[in-house]
C-alpha cells in the first residue's frame, strides 16, 4: 500500500501517524496563565532531546476543529515556564479526564481531582501524584505546518530541576515497575511496560 497525504484527508493521515507512531510517551504538561489560572493537559508527541542542558520537546497541535492554539502553548508564551509530569498507570483516569477542550478559565486540576503542587524554580505547579516531574524553562517555540487544523508547534525546554520519587530510584536508575509509565496508542487505547527484552550493542566498532 502506498499513501499520499496529499490525496488523503487530515483525519486520515492523522488516523495513520497515531496509529504507527507507537507507543507515544505522554507529556502531562502543568502551566499557569498570565492571570494565575492553573492548567493541566496530555501531549503524546513527546521526547528528550539532549542532556547537557537536559531538554525535552512535546508538540501541541493546532485544535482541530478550529486551528485555535491551546492554551497549554498560550501559557507557556506568556510566562516561559512549565512543568511535565510522567504518568503513570494509578492515575491515568484522572490524567484522560484532563483530555478535552475546556475553557481558558477552567482549571483542569479541580477537573481531575489530581493536586498541585508547588515547584521550586518556576511559578506553575507539578503533579504531586506523579512520581517524576520535570521543572522547565522554554527554550524555544517551533511554528510546524499550516496555520489552522493539523497544523503544531514543537515546544522545546530546558530541564531546571527534576523531581524523582525516591521509591522509583535506584543507584541512578529509574525502577519501571514502580514508576508503571503507560504509552499512548491509537483512539482511546494505551499500553504498558510489563515486557523487556535486551540487546547489547556495541560501543565502538572492533
Amino acid at each position: 500500500m502506498i499513501f499520499d497525504p496529499n490525496e488523503h484527508s487530515l483525519a486520515e493521515t492523522h488516523k495513520l501517524m497515531i496509529g504507527s507512531i507507537v507507543p507515544r510517551p505522554i507529556a502531562f504538561v502543568s502551566t499557569l496563565s498570565k492571570d494565575g489560572i492553573e492548567n493541566l493537559a496530555p501531549f503524546s508527541y513527546f521526547n528528550g532531546i539532549c542532556s547537557d542542558p537536559p531538554s525535552i520537546m512535546f508538540c501541541p497541535a493546532r485544535r482541530g476543529y478550529d486551528g485555535k492554539t491551546k492554551d497549554t502553548l498560550n501559557n507557556i508564551r506568556d510566562t516561559e515556564e512549565f512543568a511535565v509530569n510522567i504518568v503513570s498507570e494509578d492515575f491515568a483516569d484522572k490524567m484522560v479526564a484532563t483530555a478535552t477542550d475546556f475553557e481558558p478559565e477552567i482549571n483542569e486540576f479541580d477537573v481531575s481531582g489530581l493536586t498541585p503542587d508547588p515547584c521550586q524554580k518556576i511559578a506553575p505547579p507539578k503533579v504531586k501524584e506523579a512520581k517524576v516531574s520535570f521543572e522547565c524553562k522554554l527554550n524555544q517555540i517551533i511554528p510546524v505546518g499550516n496555520e489552522g487544523p493539523g497544523g503544531g508547534f514543537v515546544v522545546i525546554g530546558t530541564v531546571v530541576l527534576f523531581h524523582i520519587d525516591d521509591d522509583v530510584y535506584d543507584k541512578g536508575h529509574i525502577l519501571l515497575e514502580k514508576l508503571r509509565p503507560i504509552g499512548r496508542l491509537a483512539g482511546n487505547k494505551y499500553t504498558r511496560l510489563t515486557d523487556k527484552f535486551e540487546i547489547i550493542r556495541k560501543i565502538k566498532p572492533e
